[in-house]
């Protein structure tokens, strides 16, 4: 090799070794927190977790690459939310997914800066979330779950099932969902459709027991199932007391009714999480919080079970049957 020949290799040599450090560098991994309301174990609750993985892969952050992903479950305990919070904002997360009001709001006391994103939240300008839904401000933003109009569905719903109806119980943890929200819209709803409202409050199983059984003393009752985690955690306890106190009911989500409930009317929770990955990853790419609307939900779905219809004595009217997406059988 001749004097020329040797520098011109050494030359080209130095060009490349640049381009192949920086093929070789690492991405950037960015951090992700997720906070829910649930237990680990429940499948609901990891279909969620699902879901999130699933659309941020889709989106070009994958797990162990460019992303790594940090989980906390609360375990239907709200009592646990602020804790939780505060370890999982302590590891300065990017952003951090939030699942229900309560959560969010205990997220946005540890932290006014950490994008967070809230999915299952119904009223997030009148729980201080958010200043409008166009404009959220600040560090939150997120998915609205139901609008206070959907009460009056749920009410309607009971009463074109189960004519005679004379008394709803509203049952959910207040600790867990806006109740007084839905409460006020239950009670503004209830004398079109000749009902009495009973508000039920409650915090665990022995509560569940105790509203249910009562209302059942009386004839023609009926109950609503607001969207908490306290429910959910126990949906299983729940559809067995209505059943076995011959009560109508209608819930928030179609795994109630998948497990023997009789009837739902509410939003596709998965596609909400689907969404809010979306969100984190525009979050990632650098757009802020305060500037992404909160959407609110355009797509409802009903779902009856005709085995629980008919083992409560109820005849499904056709008006109801032929407005459902889903039939149980």
């Amino acid at each position: 090799m001749t004097r020329r020949d040797f520098i011109t290799l050494l030359g080209s040599a130095a060009a490349a070794w640049p381009l192949a450090a920086r093929a070789q560098k690492p991405d950037l991994v960015r951090r992700v927190g997720i906070l829910i309301s649930g237990a680990e174990a429940d499948p609901e609750m990891q279909a969620r977790v699902a879901a999130i993985r699933e659309r941020l892969d889709n989106l070009g952050w994958s797990e162990g690459r460019n992303l790594r992903i940090d989980i906390r479950f609360a375990g239907g305990d709200p009592d646990r939310h602020s804790s939780l919070a505060r370890a999982l904002v302590a590891l300065q997360p990017d952003a951090i997914i939030a699942y229900s009001t309560p959560i969010a709001a205990a997220l946005r006391r540890e932290s006014r800066t950490i994008p967070i994103v809230f999915v299952n939240v119904s009223d997030p300008i009148g729980s201080g979330l958010v200043a409008s839904l166009a404009r959220p401000g600040g560090n939150l933003t997120g998915l609205m779950l139901y609008e206070e109009g959907i009460i009056g569905k749920w009410l309607a719903m009971l009463k074109e099932i189960a004519p005679r109806l004379a008394r709803v119980a509203l049952i959910a943890n207040p600790k867990s969902t806006p109740y007084d929200y839905f409460v006020r819209a239950a009670e503004k709803a209830a004398s079109s459709l000749a009902v009495e409202v009973v508000p039920s409050p409650i915090e665990n199983v022995a509560d569940i027991e105790r509203v249910i059984g009562s209302l059942a003393r009386l004839p023609n009752g009926g109950l609503v199932l607001f969207p908490d985690s306290t429910s959910i955690q126990h949906r299983d306890l729940v559809v067995g007391l209505a059943a076995r106190h011959r009560l109508p009911a209608v819930y928030a989500f179609r795994f109630f009714v998948a497990a023997g409930g009789l009837m739902s009317y509410g939003t596709d929770i998965i596609a909400q999480y689907r969404e809010a990955a979306s969100y984190v990853d525009r979050i990632l790419k650098g757009e802020k919080p305060a500037d992404l609307p909160v959407q609110a939900p355009t797509k409802y779905e009903t779902v009856l079970n005709l085995k629980t219809a008919k083992s409560l004595g109820l005849e499904v009217p056709p008006s109801l049957l032929v407005r459902a997406d889903e039939v149980i059988e």
